[in-house]
């Protein structure tokens, strides 16, 4: 009896410890998820936030996601340029069921988590490179800030067709021809809620000719036609922008996108088909162009949803061009109507797509 008593003491100790065990395992397996979504939630929170505040949001997450004990924010470290990393570690005395037995009362439970969080896109400037076409568009930049559903217009580019007609005389009868490409005037806008702001505008002139132009400026746009009504005879036309920033040698429209978690570029062409296009919407985002320079803009391959964020590179040039529902697609992108150009600035960004964990 005393061996059997003894025995089954040894099993019940034995047991007891297993279940104490497992149960430290799931405390500190719940413990660490809820640290890595505490720590993630912390790094959407302004630079100008003192690490006493975070580490209160901190606890607040760590305890909601069902963490237990007191979690620590050990390290906040926002470089320069942007780039971010936090660390934090949570502490949990578990007590014990069966250990104390052995006098073990309870269990020190703890787990740490890190996150790193590279630079992201904080500062967009858009400027017009060159728009043609017969009809009237407007491009709009729209974004949705953190915690909302609903996009809002940060800047707006309008293009008015103004139509040319070169009138000639060829043996004692006038002809008349209209310029095949077709170009006008293209606003820039920044949009503050109702308030549009006007940062630059440019303006096409063009001239024709039975003739070619000689010594054209070497950033004049040349053009041909048939004139059927005159033999097919060989029309020229020269078309020259000029463009205004507001104030001079502006950097065109300039958009803090450093508050928005989501961008996306539409385009309005009332008598296009489809009249609207989306960078978003895979069904028109097809019509984008973008690209590393003028002439190399690759098109987004149908199906595909663009990010603004990420089409955009920090302290680069993005060349960016729509083909506004005139042509089909694919093409090249010399059938494009919609040329612009995207200078990214990029910083610590509030938006949590560029944070990694590491550890």
């Amino acid at each position: 009896m005393p061996v059997v008593v003894m025995v089954m003491l040894s099993l019940l100790v034995a047991v007891g410890f297993s279940v104490d065990y497992t149960s430290a395992v799931t405390t500190r397996s719940n413990m660490q998820n809820a640290l890595d979504a505490a720590v993630l939630s912390i790094t959407t929170m302004p630079t100008t936030t003192t690490k006493a505040d975070r580490e209160v949001a901190l606890q607040q997450a760590y305890v909601a996601n069902s963490g237990q004990g007191a979690a620590t924010l050990t390290a906040v470290d926002v470089a320069a340029d942007g780039t971010a990393s936090f660390k934090a570690t949570a502490a949990y005395p578990m007590l014990t069921n069966f250990m104390g037995i052995a006098n073990i009362k309870s269990v020190a439970i703890g787990v740490a988590s890190a996150v790193n969080k590279t630079p992201a896109l904080v500062q967009a400037d858009f400027k017009v490179s060159k728009v043609s076409g017969y009809w009237n568009k407007t491009m709009t930049l729209y974004g949705t800030k953190f915690a909302q559903t609903n996009g809002q217009s940060l800047m707006k580019i309008d293009y008015n067709y103004v139509p040319y007609k070169y009138t000639y005389t060829d043996h004692n009868k006038n002809y008349t021809v209209t310029e095949p490409k077709g170009y006008g005037t293209s606003t820039v806008y920044t949009v503050n809620g109702t308030t549009q702001t006007q940062v630059q505008q440019q303006t096409c002139t063009t001239t024709g000719s039975t003739s070619p132009f000689s010594n054209p400026p070497a950033d004049a746009i040349p053009g041909t036609t048939k004139d059927k009504n005159n033999g097919n005879k060989t029309i020229y036309f020269l078309t020259t922008c000029a463009t205004t920033t507001y104030p001079a040698n502006g950097a065109g429209a300039s958009i803090d996108v450093s508050q928005m978690d989501q961008l996306y570029l539409q385009m309005d062409v009332p008598s296009g088909n489809p009249k609207v296009l989306k960078s978003n919407d895979p069904t028109t985002s097809n019509r984008l162009y973008i690209g590393a320079s003028q002439t190399d803009m690759p098109e987004v391959e149908t199906g595909e949803k663009v990010d603004i964020f990420t089409a955009v590179p920090c302290g680069e040039t993005s060349y960016q061009a729509w083909e506004d529902g005139g042509n089909a697609v694919p093409a090249p992108v010399s059938n494009a109507d919609f040329f612009y150009t995207v200078t990214g600035k990029c910083a610590f960004n509030q938006r949590p797509s560029e944070t990694v964990m590491t550890q």
